[in-house]
């Protein structure tokens, strides 16, 4: 009988099909082919760890296959596994097809008993490293593969170094190490009830299915959760055993971890740290604080020049930014792992620009590099220099951006004080990959310990959230909950601003400012323009958001909400006058006042966008909205009464009255958009006004303007023939009054279902379509948006029962089919129909493929995404090149 093979050697592995080897296992086969230094070894693929979940249970033969790929490695490196002379020993490291660092298991030193230490004493003649070693393999593995809790170790090697004095565990002697592995082996024995296992196969056995389950871990789940990593992107880890090679045995041995380009800034350099005598854990763990790399030209100038060697083969084989691992065993170099860097966003712009003008890379290559996500990182803010503020203390600049919030000392606590709405701080000695549900809630992460490329490091920067590592100047009390940071005390609660730009830590909140564009980004998004059919626009309510928008490349504006202009404290009591009036001819008063600022409103938004158009929503929230609520009004109306001033009495008396004239059952529902504007014309009838009056003095003054004017809440084509009377009669009388030609265009908003299922008539007045997707999305479901976040929405994407949160990308299978069917109807009635997007959809890379793939002309989002659509919406147009004109999936 055929057995399925699971087990691959390195020389054998398809280095492409990180599927079924894992990232990390695939890189090993690959780098083994290309002739790089890599210890040997084999792969037991992600399948062997799907078939062992599905039975909790090796697959039939797995050892067997192991057990002839061990021998293998035997041949090739003359030791042999178990062996009391010349013992092998192994690593046992997971391996996902997507990088997921940390999250999952892994095990160092495997092989070692007290037969194989002693062999490994006397072939080293080294017994401290021996010692070193295999208390770190009782560690881990009882750790890892027994359920043992850390902190019982941790424990143990604290009180062994506070009664010898010794500052850090490189401190310790071998007859030291050699007391704290036997407390190791008690504390095993104490915590499971059985003895340390001796037999080298059956800790392998053991390991593997340990590793295997790590893919279920919390910490590996919750990752894979928070980024959004499905089974068809990665299903279960590999396991790779690979022969030990040790950077602690002694001053010609190290380990580190390197980057081929600085991944905080794009710097086209060698980046990274490493630690003499050390192992690969203490380096990520953060344990101890290593060195840059750059000073190994003087500790090893060989060695280093190696590093450089393999540094550019990795590069350029690979063509991407490589995070790679070495270890250095008595003067020879390993290299243990490669994969793609993790960087944030600056540096991964900066890099694809560099690359593509070297010629590493296409434009287009380039283009497709950046996951158009990251660029919400651009937008972290940084400190405003706003008087000089004295640091508490200064660690490391390990994830860059500035945040401030409530400093906590644990995950869980940061988990649940983040979770309620409050901002925190992560504050920690060092990180551990148990910590990941604390990283999600936090606004930063601060550690005392570890360097640039420690845990806490690497998952802030891939999550874009500021973090300092290595700031010696924290002393933590767990126990009390308090810190002292730079000599002040602290407590859980108190308030600091780290910068992850700078490394410093200030005590209180300090105001922070916007990014800058810079060249690289600038470019790069020059090039998604130029490739890109969909044109992105913004939705801004104000001059200085347009202004802004525009810097951002914003095409036009796709939506102006013309209430938000009425909520500045100069503006608000006209409208509420407006709404209280009790005759025509008053509120026709407070609609005269209001004309000029809409006016100047209008001009000033039309001159910032001079040449491109812009889309004018007509007033949509129902008047109430612009009332103090009934609550607050009685509890206002108590206290006038008890003041006695009874102009404002009566005028709050007369408010309560409006209000609950105005209330809705159902306001979302309710009398609002066009049924607001046809029961109450002069509102419209005042904002055409002010907006083709505004466009008016700009064509006067040689200023080019596209105004659009845009009816929200259509559900009948009688509404939108009504309204568009109104235009057409206000626009003969501007345009006699001014002696000016104003040209525009009239449209409708689409986010009542109605509206989609009558598109083809709608067509046949209006010139353009806008999707507001926010309510139309709302409409389809039947649930607002509000209620269903807060209370059953993380249920139902938990549970499968919707893909994802609708209101975050949009349902293709509902409200896609609706926007498709709304497109090809309304283009059969209007060929030349201009449809858009303005919900907050427009700015998520998913939605926007959707809206390229049934023929949008124009995405709309807020000014803050408008670089991210931008590029998503060159890599669709790529990836449609590349892949043949798609048809909708909607």
């Amino acid at each position: 009988m055929i057995h399925r093979q699971y087990v691959f050697a390195f020389e054998e592995g398809d280095g492409k099909n990180k599927m079924l080897l894992g990232g990390k296992g695939a890189n090993l086969c690959e780098m083994t082919r290309i002739g790089l230094n890599v210890p040997p070894g084999f792969v037991i693929s992600t399948e062997a760890c799907l078939a062992y979940l599905g039975h909790n249970r090796l697959p039939e033969h797995l050892m067997d296959e192991v057990r002839r790929h061990m021998a293998a490695v035997e041949k090739k490196t003359g030791k042999v596994f178990g062996d009391t002379e010349n013992p092998l020993l192994v690593s046992v490291r997971s391996g996902s097809a997507m990088s997921m660092p940390g999250m999952m298991d892994t095990i160092l030193n495997l092989g070692l008993n007290e037969r194989t230490l002693q062999g490994l004493i006397r072939l080293t003649g080294n017994p401290r490293f021996a010692y070193d070693a295999y208390r770190r393999f009782i560690q881990l593995y009882g750790k890892i593969a027994l359920g043992v809790a850390d902190e019982h170790f941790d424990k143990a090697m604290e009180a062994l170094k506070q009664r010898v004095g010794a500052a850090q565990d490189v401190n310790l002697t071998a007859e030291q190490l050699k007391e704290l592995a036997d407390q190791f082996a008690a504390i095993v024995q104490r915590e499971t009830g059985s003895p340390f296992p001796e037999d080298p196969y059956q800790q392998l056995e053991i390991a593997i299915g340990a590793v295997f389950r790590s893919w279920n871990g919390k910490r590996a789940v919750d990752y894979r959760r928070q980024f959004k990593i499905t089974k068809e992107m990665a299903n279960g880890t590999a396991v790779n055993i690979v022969a030990m090679v040790f950077g602690n045995m002694g001053n010609d041995s190290g380990t580190g971890v390197g980057f081929t380009r600085n991944p905080g800034t794009g710097e086209n350099i060698t980046y990274g740290e490493y630690l003499v005598n050390a192992q690969g854990e203490d380096v990520v763990a953060g344990i101890r604080t290593p060195k840059p790399i750059a000073e190994m030209a003087t500790e090893m100038p060989e060695l280093h020049r190696q590093l450089i060697e393999l540094r550019d083969r990795l590069e350029a084989h690979y063509r991407e930014v490589q995070d790679f691992e070495f270890t250095i065993e008595r003067g020879t170099l390993y290299c243990l792992q490669t994969r793609n860097g993790k960087m944030n966003a600056r540096a991964t712009v900066v890099t694809s620009v560099e690359m593509a003008n070297s010629g590493l890379l296409s434009r287009d290559e380039a283009l497709l590099r950046v996951n158009p996500q990251l660029l919400e990182q651009l937008m972290v803010p940084q400190l405003a220099p706003t008087g000089h503020h004295e640091a508490l203390a200064q660690g490391l600049p390990a994830s860059p951006g500035a945040a401030s919030g409530k400093i906590v000392f644990d995950a869980d606590t940061a988990e649940a004080r983040g979770n309620a709405g409050e901002r925190i701080i992560l504050v920690r000695e060092e990180t551990k990959p148990e910590d990941i549900h604390g990283f999600f809630a936090a606004q930063g992460i601060l550690t005392s310990r570890g360097g640039k490329t420690s845990h806490a490091a690497v998952v802030a920067r891939g999550m874009g959230k500021p973090c300092v590592s290595g700031c010696a100047a924290i002393v933590i009390d767990h126990h009390a909950r308090r810190a002292c940071i730079g000599g002040v005390g602290l407590a859980e609660g108190d308030v600091i601003t780290i910068d992850g730009s700078t490394g410093n830590v200030y005590a209180g909140q300090i105001p922070t400012k916007e990014p800058e564009f810079f060249p690289e980004l600038t470019r790069l998004l020059t090039w998604a323009d130029d490739v890109a059919r969909l044109k992105v626009r913004a939705n801004a309510d104000t001059p200085a958001a347009a202004a802004k928008a525009r810097k951002y490349g914003a095409r036009g504006i796709g939506l102006t909400r013309t209430e938000r202009m009425f909520n500045d404290s100069d503006r608000i009591p006209i409208v509420q006058e407006m709404i209280l009036a009790d005759t025509l001819v008053k509120r026709q008063a407070a609609l005269d006042r209001l004309l000029p600022i809409q006016r100047a409103d209008f001009h000033a938004i039309f001159r910032e966008m001079s040449g491109l158009p812009v889309t004018v929503r007509l007033l949509d929230p129902p008047l109430h909205e612009f009332l103090p609520g009934e609550k607050q009004l009685q509890f206002d109306l108590d206290r006038l009464r008890a003041s006695g001033n009874p102009a404002e009495l009566a005028r709050h008396e007369a408010m309560l009255e409006r209000v609950r004239q105005l209330a809705e059952v159902n306001p979302m529902l309710g009398h609002r958009g066009v049924r607001l504007g046809l029961t109450n014309p002069e509102i419209y009838s005042m904002q055409i006004r002010a907006i083709l009056e505004a466009a008016a003095e700009c064509v006067k003054e040689g200023v080019p303007v596209e105004p659009e004017i845009m009816v929200p809440q259509v559900a009948a084509v009688e509404e939108l023939a009504r309204v568009k009377k109104q235009v057409e009669k206000i626009h003969r009388e501007v345009e006699a009054a001014t002696g000016v030609t104003v040209d525009y265009h009239f449209g409708t908003m689409m986010e009542v279902v109605r509206a989609c299922l009558r598109a083809e008539d709608m067509a046949s007045l209006a010139e353009f379509f806008s999707f507001g997707t926010n309510d139309l999305t709302q409409a389809t479901f039947s649930f607002s948006r509000e209620d269903a976040e807060n209370k059953f929405l993380p249920f139902y994407v938990e549970q499968g029962l919707l893909p994802e949160n609708p209101f975050e990308a949009l349902d293709i299978k509902g409200v896609g089919r609706l926007m498709t069917m709304a497109v090809e109807w309304g283009r059969a009635a209007r060929p030349e129909l201009q449809v858009g997007i303005c919900g907050e959809h427009g700015g998520h890379p998913e939605s926007i493929a959707l809206c390229h793939r049934i023929g949008l002309d124009y995405v709309s989002c807020s000014t803050p995404r408008v670089p991210i659509a931008r590029l998503a919406a060159a890599q669709i147009r790529l990836n449609e090149i590349a892949t043949g004109s798609p048809r909708s999936d909607a």
